[in-house]
């Protein structure tokens, strides 16, 4: 089999993984939450109005402090969404499953595995082979 017939196998393989799976439920659930899309939708024209206001000659502080004040509270609203940690959380998990694919692959063609993060956090119980020099 050619290398991109392969490749093409892998990733279908990978789509097939429960990580993956749950990201793209988890990405579904994110783009359906209308109360999150709202909140964006918001923060994107708060944030909007608080440039336009910023290139003013004259600059109408308390509007700013005011549009300030409130893109916090959006913000802190969106990042504590329940939907938008579900999927983020998700992400992280494919982003570290696709590093391991990418090590393993690495390792294969130069005999030696990269480490993607910090070996001593795992105490090399990760799996990782932490005596290969």
């Amino acid at each position: 089999m050619e290398v991109m017939e392969l490749a093409a196998e892998l990733g279908k393989k990978i789509k097939e993984d429960p990580r993956v799976v749950k990201m793209q439920a988890a990405e579904k659930a994110y783009a359906e939450d209308r109360a999150l899309q709202t909140l964006m939708t918001e923060y994107n024209a708060q944030s909007t109005a608080l440039t336009e206001e910023y290139k003013k000659p004259e600059k109408d502080m308390e509007f700013i402090q005011r549009i300030e004040a409130r893109i916090n509270e959006l913000y802190h609203e969106i990042t504590m969404n329940p939907s938008m940690l579900a999927y983020q959380q998700a992400q992280e998990e494919v982003n570290e499953f696709m590093n391991e694919v990418n090590s393993e692959i690495t390792f294969q063609i130069t005999g030696e595995r990269p480490c993607s993060h910090d070996c001593s956090s795992c105490g090399g119980s990760c799996g990782h082979d932490h005596h290969h020099h």
